[in-house]
């Protein structure tokens, strides 16, 4: 009704004088920003600092307390740095190569340095709140991501290398990811005209396998740490790990309910599914751990919550409750046996299991929206007459089974290839491991010339 009554007003401005036309294009403006939703936009704006959050401080300090002491600071300055370096990645060509329409695989430029993104909705993504709102909010998205990888290479890449590495990594890996799921046009949009519909409600594919499968190839290109693993190499402080943890769940519900975007009852679905998936894998992973230990950890606890967070991000728009809570308890079993049993048998060096938890954990969840996706949760796709179509599985349509499958071949295809040849090019250009003097001292001295912690002897 709303874009209706745009339409009348502009074909009524065309057929006056000049100088009511004028008065015609005020009263279109004043239209234009009535349709808007003081109620939505604050939610999104709320979002969006919730999810800002998520990087500094939820994960510097989820991160910073798995390392060990000499490497706090520097763990902590990945997650940190990329807020700013991302952002500004973001508004010279970032959001444009993400959000524009272009061709199925990447976005044009025509909002490069944000031209044309200013107060008024973009129908294509969100009709009732400001262009500048759904830039933003998708900015904290862009934010996290990369910083995510970190966990695989903390305690010995180059802080040169990782600035160099992240640039390249959103240009190649995560911005057409991005764009292909949730652009306009793109390959595997549900809702835009993707010739292959994958549904991601919040980031599965285009942040957590993106993230994790790229942070699999980190560890494997760069090496074990020094040491490893006949030295132990035990997090400094489980404290600040589980208040990084808990940040990163509050912070979750911004990332998943904020992606209804509006203040509707699809973002207190997506809430509710967020906060049960959640749940679910902290118990997964604490009783996986219980029972092959006989101890649950503080730290495996923390770690299933954020493992189901991350398991219930694609789904958490499609499904409902209680395929929320076996979503989560699954990917709390199944995240436990990969970054322990799988890790130790293959060897490979993930210092702090973003494989193990955002690889994993992203590419079951996707798989698993494709079976309990339901239109009793989200009705919004509908056919040519209007006709509510089938989501999932258990709505009767199985054949989203494979395009999840195809949406996450993708995704791992991207991750694979982009971050092998970013990496080949930063090792050719700077060298992205760090020197072994410099690791064993310690990232936050070698690279950064400060500690800390500061003990008086």
């Amino acid at each position: 009704m709303r874009l209706l009554t745009l339409l009348v007003c502009s074909v009524a401005a065309m057929a006056q004088t000049p100088q009511s036309v004028d008065a015609r294009l005020a009263a279109l403006d004043t239209a234009v920003k009535s349709a808007q939703s003081a109620g939505d936009n604050a939610w999104m704006l709320t979002s969006a600092a919730l999810v800002l959050m998520m990087t500094g401080p939820g994960l510097a300090l989820f991160y910073g307390g798995l390392v060990r002491r000499k490497n706090v600071l520097g763990t902590m300055m990945h997650s940190f740095i990329l807020m700013a370096v991302i952002t500004a990645l973001w508004a010279i060509v970032g959001y444009s190569l993400a959000f524009a329409e272009g061709n199925p695989v990447i976005g044009d430029l025509r909002y490069a340095f944000l031209r044309g993104v200013g107060i008024a909705p973009n129908p294509d993504y969100a009709g009732t709140i400001p262009h500048q709102t759904y830039m933003v909010y998708q900015l904290m998205f862009a934010v996290i991501t990369p910083a995510l990888i970190s966990g695989a290479f903390a305690e010995r890449m180059k802080f040169s290398a990782m600035l160099l590495f992240t640039v390249l990594w959103a240009l190649l890996v995560y911005f057409p990811m991005a764009h292909m799921v949730w652009g306009k046009g793109g390959l595997l949009n549900a809702a835009l005209g993707g010739k292959i519909p994958c549904f991601d409600f919040a980031g599965g594919t285009v942040v957590h396998i993106t993230s994790g499968v790229s942070a699999l190839v980190c560890a494997l290109y760069l090496g074990k740490r020094v040491g490893y693993p006949h030295e132990q190499m035990k997090p400094h402080s489980v404290v600040l790990s589980v208040i990084g943890a808990c940040l990163l769940w509050v912070g979750w519900f911004g990332f998943n309910a904020g992606s209804a975007l509006a203040a509707s009852g699809l973002a207190t679905s997506a809430f509710v599914a967020t906060h049960f998936g959640a749940a679910a894998a902290a118990l997964g992973w604490m009783f996986a751990e219980w029972i092959r230990t006989g101890k649950p950890s503080v730290l495996g606890a923390v770690s299933g919550c954020v493992a189901g967070l991350v398991a219930i991000t694609p789904a958490s728009g499609f499904v409902q409750p209680f395929p929320a809570l076996l979503i989560g308890f699954l990917a709390g079993i199944v995240c436990y046996f990969m970054a322990t049993m799988v890790k130790h048998k293959f060897g490979y060096d993930d210092a702090l299991d973003a494989f193990g938890v955002h690889g994993a954990g992203g590419t079951l969840g996707a798989i698993l929206t494709g079976i309990f996706a339901t239109s009793a949760i989200n009705d919004g796709f509908k056919d040519s007459a209007g006709k509510v179509l089938a989501l999932g599985w258990v709505d009767g349509n199985a054949g989203q089974v494979l395009n999840q499958l195809i949406g996450t071949a993708i995704a791992w295809g991207l991750a694979i290839v982009g971050t092998l040849i970013i990496l080949k090019i930063c090792d050719a250009v700077i060298g992205v491991r760090a020197d072994r003097d410099d690791e064993i001292q310690g990232l936050d001295l070698s690279m950064h010339g400060e500690e800390g912690y500061f003990f008086e002897t």
